[in-house]
């Protein structure tokens, strides 16, 4: 039997041949590099939000903190990286941008499994997986089924807070809309945070994931408009106007909205 070795373990000679860029520029393997890198954090980030909603859905609030925390920490390195991206000037990814055809980051899966499973459902970007069954069957799975709010909001009501049954017996594939009872039963948890220590833990721990979110398209509008200033994006979206729009974006609006009442 052959030892183990560090190149075995990690199946780097695998790894490293997963590069396969359309031209001889250096900037496009820098392109292609910083994109498979947040798509390996990305497949973490979704293994670590498994494992935080069945403890959540069993009601094991504080051990669900260290998956909750790894994925904030995550979504910070994914957001640092686009400081390296932007390295690449505007002159560099003009030279090899058409090589990219219709592709687009606007198309990943993961990303769209990720919202998902935060709450920010929208079933239309499961057209751009018709030719991958399985990434399809994947991102449909984490949009019909509970995302870590619904799941905190029903952990919320078996902790005795008045959370409505219209809200726990919902449409979960359908986008999650702000209630002002949710917002009025949370603000109980911010005022008696000893009383409701879990959750009030749990609860921030959502907002870390909310905020390091909004910094991710934020850093990401900054990125694409320094690259590309006003031009469409690859994938057929308005290029920064779009990303633009998706910055108001909150999978926890009332644990942001009773900050106010506080």
């Amino acid at each position: 039997m052959t030892d183990m070795t560090y190149a075995r373990y990690l199946a780097l000679d695998d790894l490293l041949a997963c590069q396969h860029p359309q031209s001889e520029l250096d900037d496009e393997m820098l392109f292609i590099i910083i994109h498979q890198t947040k798509e390996l954090w990305l497949k973490q980030i979704i293994r670590e939000m498994k494992l935080a909603k069945a403890q959540v859905q069993a009601d094991a609030l504080v051990p669900a903190y260290k998956a909750l925390a790894r994925v904030s920490r995550i979504q910070a390195v994914m957001t640092l990286s686009w400081d390296v991206l932007s390295t690449m000037t505007p002159s560099d990814y003009t030279r090899f941008r058409h090589v990219l055809g219709p592709s687009s980051g606007f198309q990943s899966d993961q990303f769209r499994t990720v919202e998902y499973m935060l709450g920010l459902k929208d079933g239309g970007f499961l057209k751009y997986q018709e030719d991958r069954p399985e990434a399809q069957a994947a991102m449909r799975e984490a949009l019909q089924t509970p995302s870590i709010w619904d799941d905190a909001l029903a952990a919320a009501a078996r902790a005795g807070l008045p959370i409505p049954g219209e809200v726990l017996g919902r449409d979960f594939s359908q986008p999650y809309v702000a209630n002002p009872t949710v917002e009025t039963a949370f603000l109980t948890v911010y005022r008696e945070p000893e009383r409701y220590w879990e959750l009030y833990q749990l609860a921030e721990k959502l907002v870390d994931l909310d905020d390091a979110m909004a910094t991710w398209r934020h850093k990401h509008v900054i990125t694409v408009e320094r690259v590309i200033g006003g031009k469409r994006g690859t994938g057929g979206t308005a290029g920064v106007s779009y990303l633009q729009a998706t910055l108001a974006k909150r999978a926890f609006p009332e644990l942001w909205s009773l900050r106010t009442q506080l």
